[in-house]
């Protein structure tokens, strides 16, 4: 699969461009486009608008390229927050590293790995307030002990659930995202 600087490159030749006929209408300097098609370095996105705007294509065909389909990965990576199971901050720490490895290789292992992430931190963070909160007050204990395996088992679920869609095919963003941890 072509790099993002080779698809550029084949691109701009199929448009009859030299590359100083597409600095020149992009607006951008001639060593940025040797140095993007020589795959030195990765456009920003400013940069990639408006070469894709002379070009006539979308930034999403030049971001993608390089990259590969592995649903498989996109799943394993949605049922790795069970690894809370055995480790503690599993749920974080298995996610983080799959997204770490692969968010530059795999379509929408970035965007998936982040969301998971988001989530994971977010859920734990709640358990912990949930935890605390309960232990204060008489006999939180004992109610903190019934609802720990419902959310528990809540987390444990939702990603299997997801895991299955995304095997099906159906790759978009399941996890709500009320707080920002990672951008």
């Amino acid at each position: 699969m072509p790099t993002a600087g080779e698809k550029l490159s084949s691109l701009r030749k199929s448009k009859g461009l030299t590359q100083e006929e597409l600095s020149d209408l992009a607006k951008i300097n001639l060593r940025t486009i040797q140095r993007i098609e020589n795959g030195v370095t990765d456009p920003r996105s400013s940069t990639l608008k408006r070469i894709c705007d002379v070009l006539k294509v979308d930034p999403g065909e030049i971001i993608n390229a390089g990259k590969t389909e592995n649903p498989d990965y996109l799943s394993f990576m949605h049922l790795s927050v069970i690894a809370i199971l055995l480790i503690p901050s599993g749920n974080i720490i298995l996610p983080l590293i799959l997204w770490l490895l692969r968010k530059d290789k795999i379509i929408a292992v970035d965007e998936q790995g982040i969301n998971i992430l988001n989530f994971q931190i977010f859920w734990s963070l709640l358990i912990l307030l949930a935890g605390i909160i309960s232990i204060s007050f008489h006999g939180g204990l004992i109610k903190l002990f019934y609802a720990m395996p419902v959310i528990i088992v809540v987390n444990l679920l939702y990603p299997i659930v997801v895991s299955i869609l995304i095997k099906r095919g159906n790759i978009r963003n399941y996890y709500p995202v009320l707080i920002r941890f990672i951008k």
